[in-house]
């Protein structure tokens, strides 16, 4: 009976301790939001979270991936503003080298509550879409299809 309590608590001291290295070699694979799209999407700090595509990615991919996560996982009203919080470049949760990074935070981006600004493949700090805007973006073909 003795050796069964030890394998037993061999075995569950591994499991646990090779989910807890899984889990730490992945930046914020806990708490990762995919979006409609397959776009991923993870927590960068308080208030700012980062969108990382799968490949390439457009403008268009950007805005929706930031639109679904401020609607279905932060639960923003479809009328509150996203804002570039900072623009294309490399990813600082995954090893990706193209993401983008958005808040709901005007005064985190340097943006203003009013108006929507720069092109949807801009992507500059400061500039927003309405959480509606963003998530229409998901419901369009990409050009030239």
């Amino acid at each position: 009976m003795k050796n069964v309590s030890r394998v037993s608590l061999v075995f569950s001291v591994f499991v646990t301790a090779a989910f807890s290295v899984l889990t730490l070699g992945f930046p914020g694979s806990a708490s990762a939001f995919t979006s409609r799209e397959g776009t991923r999407v993870n927590p960068v700090k308080d208030g700012v979270y980062e969108v990382v595509p799968r490949s390439g990615g457009h403008g268009r991919s950007y805005w929706c991936a930031a639109g679904d996560y401020a609607h279905r996982a932060l639960k923003a009203p479809w009328d509150a503003r996203i804002f570039v919080y900072r623009g294309l470049g490399a990813s600082e949760t995954s090893n990706r080298r193209s993401a983008v990074q958005f808040t709901l935070q005007a005064g985190l981006a340097g943006g203003s509550d009013s108006g929507q600004t720069g092109s949807v493949n801009s992507l500059a700090r400061g500039d927003s879409r309405l959480v509606r805007d963003a998530y229409a973006y998901c419901n369009q073909l990409p050009a030239g299809f």
